[in-house]
């Protein structure tokens, strides 16, 4: 059985962008978090250059590199993200995939 992907609508430049204009306005949806966590709308624990998802069943955070954006890898994740939850919602940016799957992934591409 092959594994068919869905070719993306924007070109891959135009959809890091706007991965990145959603991430970066996450932070200014509070939603009851304590509004001194945040500076500017960001959140104060993700240092420049960097950014947080979710990742697997208990939704544990991580902070990876915007670099990671680049990555094929890191796109074929952000791809399962959007097909399985898209970018539109107040979670936060979440990759379906297991912890472990993701540790690896990410400590092979740093």
């Amino acid at each position: 059985m092959a594994i068919r992907s869905k070719p993306s609508k924007l070109p891959q430049t135009a959809m890091i962008k706007q991965i990145l204009r959603r991430c970066s306005s996450l932070g200014k949806k509070s939603n009851g978090c304590n509004n001194s966590d945040y500076h500017d709308g960001l959140p104060l624990d993700v240092p420049k250059g960097h950014f947080a998802v979710y990742v697997g069943h208990n939704r544990t955070r991580y902070i990876v590199p915007i670099s990671f954006l680049a990555r094929l890898e890191f796109q074929s994740l952000l791809q399962a993200a959007e097909e399985e939850f898209g970018f539109d919602h107040d979670m936060g940016l979440t990759i379906p995939c297991e912890e472990v799957v993701f540790e690896s992934l990410t400590s092979a591409l740093r």
